[in-house]
């Protein structure tokens, strides 16, 4: 007689069966951008598949609209260009654009696969300008959005390698191991918090909800203070 299967591996049969197998969608989401606290405009993320073999694209812009924040550098434009290879994401290429009321970069970076180097050219300094190698598995920093939607379990360490803008970083994140209530507009989500353990004065905080393809929020803070907080207001599919 086959002995019969323990607890936890009962649990985990019935974890497989029960949870749905992930996969990329495409969807266009809102959000309020908040400064320093303060409602200072608006961001938009969007993905959608683009021509090519299991290719997508990722855009995030920020828009500000109120205040200090229309002439300042709350006017961005991230975009990347990526492939799906089984779950994991890999950058094609990336373009940053930031304008300001008198000033205005642009930034992009190739991804080359097949040579295993990533370059970035535009309004980047001259010793970020130089070919980097790329390892399975490189990102680009818009990609850790979806990254951590993928990834994030109660509890769970995500590492994650950066390439981008020049540099190559290392990208260490804690998933806490209750979930948590977000409000959001007229919405409540039990979401899960994602912090960067590794960033030093620069932390970034994700709230992700199981069934969401966007993160309910996300919030970057420098020195202890709030620099940039998106905050969800609705979201979509693209068909």
């Amino acid at each position: 007689m086959m002995p019969l299967p323990t607890r936890a591996a009962l649990l985990a049969i019935l974890l497989s069966i029960s949870a749905p197998a992930w996969s990329l969608e495409p969807f266009v989401a809102t959000y309020d951008a908040y400064r320093g606290g303060k409602l200072a405009g608006s961001a938009t993320m969007k993905v959608v598949p683009v021509p090519g073999d299991h290719r997508w694209q990722i855009d995030l812009g920020v828009r500000g609209t109120r205040g200090l924040a229309r002439l300042s550098g709350l006017n961005i434009q991230q975009s990347t260009l990526f492939d799906t290879v089984g779950e994991t994401y890999r950058p094609l290429s990336q373009a940053t654009t930031q304008s300001a009321l008198f000033t205005g970069k642009k930034v992009v970076g190739v991804y080359d696969w097949k040579a295993l180097s990533a370059r970035w050219q535009g309004d980047v300094k001259k010793e970020r300008r130089a070919p980097l190698p790329l390892q399975s598995g490189d990102m680009s920093a818009l990609l850790v959005n979806l990254a951590v939607i993928r990834d994030a379990e109660p509890g769970r360490q995500l590492h994650y390698r950066v390439v981008d803008f020049g540099k190559v970083r290392d990208y260490q994140y804690a998933v806490a191991p209750q979930t948590e209530i977000v409000a959001v507009d007229d919405l409540s989500y039990d979401a899960m918090r994602v912090d960067r353990t590794n960033g030093g004065n620069d932390e970034t905080i994700f709230w992700v909800a199981q069934g969401v393809p966007t993160p309910i929020r996300i919030l970057q803070r420098e020195d202890g203070e709030d620099k940039l907080d998106l905050r969800l207001i609705e979201y979509q599919g693209v068909p």
